[in-house]
This record gives structure tokens, sequence and C-alpha cells, in this order.
């Protein structure tokens, strides 16, 4: 049973939001590890998760047993600067010892249609993440899921052809995949956010009000005052 536990956390500034999201997301890959072996993240794009994967990087743990998936994608070549797998890759996943088969990256490269059938693929729809991490645009968008847009929640990964920021076309996780998990954790920093932030806590009609957790949803926030 999915659910809407949501548990709030302000920080004071930038560093200490990515020191406790880092903390964070370590913690619950060792619960995931020695409960089932492995650890499933699902990474999310845009500014704010760059510095905790930076963090990441610095982190002496053994990532040999995490599993990596994009909530999102550009449909940028493969070594676009833009592309959240090229960002991830260059400041994190390349510096640690993740096997490069634990890391699922969507192949937007080869158009949003194609991309989504081939990721959906690759996806176990009976089996949850561990753990999806999240941004939230000012306009209350989540991974390339954007407002007033409709997909198919009953794809686990749906082609984004017209998103009102470049580039238009996209692939993304749906709202019902990116729920399929035990935890979300959001990570929500700058005043721009909090507009959205205050239309999701008051469960407005955003993107963001469609995810849901198996286990609970932490949501962590600096500067949004």
């Amino acid at each position: 049973m999915h659910q809407k536990d949501i548990v709030y956390f302000s920080y004071n500034s930038q560093k200490e939001l990515d020191i406790k999201a880092t903390k964070f997301i370590i913690n619950k890959a060792a619960l995931s590890i020695r409960n089932s072996g492995s650890f499933s993240l699902v990474l999310s794009g845009g500014n704010t998760p760059v510095s905790v994967y930076k963090l990441l990087a610095k982190e002496k743990i053994n990532f040999e047993k995490w599993h990596i998936y994009f909530g999102d994608e550009r449909c940028f070549p493969l070594d676009h600067p833009e592309r959240n797998s090229y960002v991830a890759q260059s400041i994190w996943l390349s510096k640690v010892n993740i096997p490069k088969a634990n890391i699922f990256i969507i192949p937007a490269e080869a158009g949003n249609e194609e991309a989504a059938i081939l990721y959906e693929k690759v996806l176990d729809s009976e089996k949850a993440f561990d753990l999806v991490i999240l941004g939230m645009g000012d306009d209350g968008h989540i991974a390339s899921l954007f407002p007033n847009q409709k997909w198919d929640d009953s794809r686990q990964v749906t082609p984004i052809k017209d998103a009102p920021k470049t580039p238009s076309d996209r692939v993304s996780l749906t709202s019902s995949r990116l729920s399929n998990s035990d935890e979300v954790l959001f990570l929500i920093a700058g005043k721009n956010k909090l507009n959205a932030f205050n239309q999701y806590k008051n469960d407005g009609n955003l993107p963001a009000n469609s995810i849901s957790a198996i286990n609970k949803i932490s949501v962590m926030t600096f500067d949004l005052i």
C-alpha cells in the first residue's frame, strides 16, 4: 500500500542540506544492503543534487552493491554536458567502485519514443526501488513530468515531447513508477521554489503531488523562506 507519509526537514545552509542528504542516502543504502543484498537508487537531474553527488564521490565506502537508475533524461547525445547521466558519471559514478553493469542510463540519444520502450525493458515492474531522489522545479515539475501534461501512468517510462524547458524532447519515469519505491527523498532549495513548495504542501495540482512511497517521503529544504 503506497502512502504519503511526509517528513519535512529544513536546513540553514546548502552545505547542511548536502551533508544531511548524503548521510541519509548512505544510511538507506547500508540498511537495504543488509536486508536484501543490494541497494537500488534513482537519481534526479537538476542542480540541487549535484553537490550531494560530489560528496558521495568522496565517501570511503563500498559501492559495489549499489544499482543506479535515472528518473529522467534529456534527448541529447551521450556525451552532452546537460545529460543527467553525463553529470552523474563525471562527478561521482566514474570516481567510485560501482560496477558499470550496475548503472542503468536512459538511452535518450535514441529518441524519446524508442528510449522509453528500451528503458521499460530494463526496469522490473514487480520490484520496487529502495530510494528515489527527486528535485522540484519552480513550476512544481518532477523528473520530466511537467504541470498540465498528460502521461500514461500504466507505463513505467514515458516519452516527453513538449516539455516547456529545453530540450522539449525528454524521457521520464512515470509518477506511478517513481512512487514504486520504499522511500522518496525530495531535495528542494532556493526562494524560486517557494510557491511550488507551498502548493505541494497544500496538495495542489502539481506533478509532485502525484508521488507517494511504500514507506515514507522525506523532504529536505533550504532557503525557502
